[in-house]
């Protein structure tokens, strides 16, 4: 994890090496300045109350962040996160200057989440043949947040770029609005996307998913975390232009999702055929159901490990909660 550790001070990135004894299971380092830094594995978390950052230490980050060039950041820290090699998002926050009501930047940064990447290659094979009935299925992907959903969706894109039989291989557009499905550095996918995925970066959903579109001929789009109207009429757009479609959205479940306004378009239209329910009980990661269009299940069985290292499960029977 070099490339984590030489973003903090010497002493900091000493300290921690000595308290991270499994960096397979670290989730999060959340330094805040003038506070214990926080230690988030999957299970538990604590707090280093012996190490407390300072502003210089802040000032010290962010100056790695940034390779001392603040100002080529500015876009990012709008966003409120960096993307650093490896593909490990850094989000940040401190005090923000507006403009005429809009995000200008974030000064005084104060607070930064170490988010570590994790790519878990296999995790969405066992669950593709419920996805593919000979071409793959418009699927949504549904769940909360820190659920699982990026981690299948990342492995699902690999196995359609690159094909495993006896499914073939697809073009593939990503969307990836807040760089965490392909983690591009310097528009190069940190994480393995396949080699036939074509990654849109740190670009607006429904813009991107337009340009795609018009400009890339993909067979297969990708894009994580649809809700507005807009993400919904670049999807109809996609529809209509035969190309299969998967995506995520937070939520509980489908009857929960249906209630949404913004939504409302994609199932009038029946726009899915496959609904792949994810929850973080027992653990995250976990797959609750598969049903398609009909509100049938789909019925298989997963394998130990298979997202986030979550247990052996069945996929529910019977789902009859919309």
């Amino acid at each position: 994890m070099e490339e984590i550790l030489r973003i903090f001070p010497p002493y900091l990135a000493k300290r921690l090496s000595e308290e991270i004894r499994d960096w397979g299971e670290l989730e999060e380092i959340r330094i805040r300045i003038m506070s214990p830094v926080e230690i988030v594995y999957s299970q538990f978390s604590f707090m280093l109350h012996h190490v407390i950052p300072t502003t210089d230490d802040g000032i010290f980050i962010l100056n790695q962040l940034s390779e001392h060039s603040i100002y080529r950041l500015e876009d990012e820290l709008r966003q409120g996160y960096i993307t650093i090699e490896g593909g490990h998002r850094v989000g940040i926050s401190g005090k923000v200057n507006t403009e005429q009501g809009s995000v200008k930047a974030i000064r005084h940064l104060a607070f930064f989440n170490f988010r570590i990447a994790k790519q878990i290659k296999g995790v969405a094979k066992p669950f593709v043949p419920s996805l593919f009935r000979g071409q793959y299925l418009n699927t949504l992907l549904i769940g909360p947040p820190r659920c699982g959903k990026t981690t299948f969706l990342r492995d699902f894109i690999r196995i359609i770029s690159d094909g495993e039989e006896p499914f073939p291989a697809k073009k593939v557009a990503v969307i990836d609005e807040r760089s965490e499905i392909a983690a591009c550095k310097n528009g190069i996918p940190q994480h393995d996307v396949g080699v036939r995925t074509d990654v849109m970066d740190a670009c607006p959903k429904a813009e991107g998913m337009m340009m795609m579109i018009r400009s890339m001929s993909p067979d297969v789009m990708v894009v994580d975390e649809i809700g507005s109207k807009e993400d919904v009429q670049a999807l109809m757009e996609a529809l209509h232009a035969g190309i299969t479609v998967i995506c995520s959205v937070h939520g509980k479940d489908v009857a929960e999702i249906r209630k949404r306004p913004s939504l409302a378009p994609l199932f009038h239209a029946n726009a899915f055929q496959r609904y792949v329910t994810f929850s973080t009980e027992p653990r995250p990661g976990t797959v609750q159901s598969i049903v398609d269009e009909n509100n049938q299940s789909k019925n298989v069985r997963g394998r130990r490990n298979e997202v986030d290292r979550s247990p052996s499960l069945t996929v529910r029977h019977n789902i009859r909660r919309f």
